[in-house]
């Protein structure tokens, strides 16, 4: 039996999905891997992350300038009913949303038009010494609630990137409240083109080449073996190729995680710090290439401003691999250990989670 939803035909769900069907078996979960769909939300938790380690410690002041700046969406429409309860003690849920519309990889580039490649679920514990950012794969097999105020399981099952066509950003944070059970108390979406600007507003940085390769995109650009420093066109150019290194994808989550770390740690150094101008210029392209929710705010994000890029941990939702599911390419759930991580998200008790369950 299926339901017509917008232009896909999806099969009605059989059983509620909270927080995922791992009924079938598939490739081993591995939960230190970060998936090639996280690549641009990364920059949005980055984004926020800089602009609390910025003002905090230099323009506390400059906060209210640089809200006014930042482009607002109604991300929770209608969340009217069967939301998780919110976190206690000061820890929040970020919803980071990608878009991938100005990537030379997308096959469109309609800079107008809504379309999401990322989905990750970033945790910032009462403490606000670690964040945790939990890559949601955009093929994960879920049910989609019907409205934007539905009861969750009330719905058809579809790709949860799907949810956007279906109702916008206010269903995707209800598809991500349903699936994981916990509360997302913000949401942040960026565009991967945006972080051009905020690279070449600290000057660029300094990258390690592991292996000489020529881009596959145009103009080609030869990237040399040996630390390299880089602009923002270069960087992102950098870190899009996989094609090129014997493990692919997983050599193009290291120069990501390796890029992420770099714009950080610079952007936090005495060198933007002291030099007002690049300062302003950095905060200022950081908050052009961001959407936020109607209530976010930068004072609020301040009381992160202590947490670097070696406080950053990456987990892959837990999964199964793929499968073809209603005459689809899917990624189906791990039911037991999506369900296990989910629940020290929403306990704030990821510091235990991760000891039991991430390789040193």
């Amino acid at each position: 039996m299926s339901t017509t939803v917008g232009r896909a035909s999806i099969p009605q769900p059989s059983h509620d999905d909270r927080p995922g069907n791992g009924d079938r078996p598939g490739k081993t979960y591995k939960p230190r891997l970060r998936p090639r769909w996280g690549r641009i939300a990364l920059l949005a938790g980055l984004a926020v992350l800089i602009i609390a380690t910025i003002v905090g410690i230099s323009l506390y002041g400059y906060a209210s300038n640089l809200d006014q700046d930042l482009k607002r969406t109604d991300a929770f429409s209608q969340l009217t009913g069967d939301r998780p309860a919110a976190a206690t003690g000061g820890a929040q849920n970020i919803l980071l949303v990608g878009s991938d519309s100005r990537d030379p990889d997308a096959k469109e580039d309609q800079a107008n038009a809504w379309r999401a490649d990322t989905l990750i679920l970033m945790h910032i514990p009462a403490d606000h010494k670690t964040a945790q950012l939990i890559s949601i794969p955009r093929d994960l097999w879920v049910v989609v609630p019907k409205t934007n105020s539905a009861a969750c399981g009330d719905g058809s099952r579809a790709k949860i990137n799907a949810s956007f066509a279906f109702g916008g950003l206010p269903r995707a944070v209800h598809t991500v409240e349903c699936l994981t059970d916990v509360r997302v108390d913000h949401v942040m979406a960026i565009d991967f083109g945006g972080f051009k600007e905020v690279t070449d507003a600290i000057g660029g940085v300094d990258l390690y080449v592991d292996q000489t390769i020529t881009s596959i995109h145009k103009p080609h650009r030869v990237f040399t073996k040996g630390m390299m420093h880089m602009n923002g066109e270069q960087a992102l150019d950098w870190v899009r190729q996989r094609k090129q290194f014997p493990r692919g994808d997983f050599a193009r989550m290291q120069h990501q995680q390796e890029f992420l770390k770099a714009v950080m740690d610079k952007a936090a150094s005495g060198g933007v710090l002291a030099n007002p101008g690049k300062l302003n210029g950095f905060l200022k392209s950081v908050t052009k290439a961001v959407t936020v929710d109607q209530d976010f705010s930068l004072s609020d994000m301040m009381k992160f401003k202590d947490i670097r890029g070696k406080d950053l941990t990456f987990i892959t939702s837990p999964n199964k691999g793929s499968e073809t599911i209603a005459g689809q390419s899917v990624v189906v759930s791990d039911r037991e250990k999506a369900l296990a991580l989910y629940q020290a998200v929403a306990a704030d008790k990821m510091a235990a989670w991760m000891s039991a369950n991430l390789k040193k």
